[in-house]
């Protein structure tokens, strides 16, 4: 693997629950919710009536944050009359230009409407116009034909999108690669590649415009690949003892709309379809003022860069932009109570438009949970006071805020630790 740079419903089971995040009043870095996502679709749709004859697609749809002095200029104010203005940033696509706009959700207008006019770059992909893509092989004779010649069964294969990678050359197309695996007898399909065929797809045509068949190289073989424990061949080894986790005053810390709270910690957890989990206003408890600090004003993960550094013909163009190219938020997987999350999870679902405009909701996309490391995170003994004995400990207690995103054959773990000891650390 990569290095990467950088309402309540209450379940059977004990100590889970899910929150719904609408809510009846908007903090200004909250989220857009499905309802505003059919609202940014109505009022583009009704600005370019033509567009949705002539393949219109909504390549991201995310809160426009407002300025920062105007977001603290409202936090400082005591009424919290005013918010700043709630507006959407659009980039959208049509008749092959990238249009960016600006969305004002209260008064349903487009404030704005740019054409980019760069060459060195186009919007996120869509996973509905990556299915699209990678289903174009199965009806295209030659594809089929270099099947035939390997001995495969057609019904065996797979395929997937690729990014054809940038390297200061003008693209005239908006294109993505298509590369070809074979599933029979193991789920891990990565490990079998048909090396040598390759696929370029038009986005904006939707059709395959270049096809290669390079090389025939021996298919690997599927014996020993299958990662399924339910595949595997017992005995698994020596059994794992589980262990309760139980907080029997429930959890020590309150989720309101999108406001965390817990210790000495507040802070603002948001979604975005590309960076996944975003977190503002991160703020601690300051003893010798007796007042918040704020000590974060905003933080997400930026991108995931993936190089594969292989000079050969089929590999070098793959380097991969996670984030920006395929949405790091896109692909967030549904998290599983017990497995992906502790039992004293809380679990929260995520939203984000999908390429109709039409909202796609992610279960359990984020989950919220204390852990104890069974580290200490301070401790001292006072034995120099005759006739006392004084001891005092404090076990190392954080806030964990999780989320896994699966982009091809990775799994990203994501998680955002909050310590009272002052610290938030990040790990991937």
């Amino acid at each position: 693997m990569a290095a990467s740079t950088m309402k309540l419903t209450l379940f059977l089971l004990p100590l889970f629950f899910t929150f719904s995040l609408i809510i009846s009043s908007h903090h200004p870095l909250d989220p857009l919710t499905p309802s505003e996502f059919k609202k940014v679709r109505t009022i583009v749709k009704k600005s370019y009536p033509s567009g949705f004859k002539h393949n219109l697609t909504f390549q991201y749809i995310g809160l426009d944050e407002p300025d920062k002095p105007d977001l603290q200029s409202w936090l400082s104010s005591k009424t919290k009359s005013n918010p700043p203005p709630r507006q959407a940033f659009v980039i959208a696509r049509l008749h092959k230009e990238t249009h960016e706009l600006v969305v004002d959700l209260s008064n349903r207008y487009i404030i704005s409407d740019k054409v980019y006019g760069g060459n060195d770059g186009y919007p996120m992909l869509t996973n509905d116009e990556q299915t699209a893509a990678s289903a174009l092989p199965f009806s295209y004779q030659p594809f089929i034909d270099s099947v035939k010649k390997r001995e495969l069964n057609l019904s065996e294969v797979v395929c997937t999108t690729f990014t054809v990678g940038w390297f200061g050359e003008k693209h005239s197309r908006r294109a993505i690669k298509i590369l070809c695996f074979y599933k029979e007898g193991t789920a891990n399909v990565y490990m079998r590649p048909l090396e040598g065929v390759s696929l370029l797809v038009d986005l904006d045509e939707m059709k395959i415009v270049e096809y290669y068949d390079r090389s025939r190289l021996p298919m690997p073989k599927a014996e020993g690949t299958e990662y399924r424990l339910s595949k595997q061949k017992p005995p698994f080894g020596p059994p794992l003892n589980g262990f309760v986790i139980e907080q029997p005053n429930g959890p020590g810390f309150k989720i309101d709309g999108h406001k965390i709270s817990w210790a000495n910690w507040d802070f603002h957890l948001g979604f975005d379809v590309r960076a996944g989990p975003i977190i503002s206003l991160a703020s601690i408890y300051d003893l010798e003022k007796a007042t918040y600090r704020q000590v974060l004003y905003r933080a997400f993960v930026s991108e995931l860069f993936v190089p594969y550094m292989d000079p050969t013909e089929e590999w070098y163009y793959k380097t991969f932009f996670d984030a920006g190219e395929f949405g790091f938020g896109q692909l967030a997987m549904p998290l599983e109570p017990l497995t992906d999350c502790p039992a004293n999870a809380e679990f929260l679902d995520a939203y984000y438009a999908g390429e109709d405009g039409t909202p796609v909701k992610i279960s359990n996309a984020l989950c919220i949970f204390e852990q104890q490391s069974g580290s200490v995170m301070w401790r001292h003994t006072e034995s120099a006071i005759p006739g006392e004995l004084i001891t005092e400990v404090r076990p190392e207690l954080s806030l964990i805020v999780r989320m896994v995103a699966t982009v091809g054959n990775y799994d990203y773990i994501l998680d955002w630790e909050f310590k009272p000891s002052g610290s938030i650390k990040i790990g991937v």
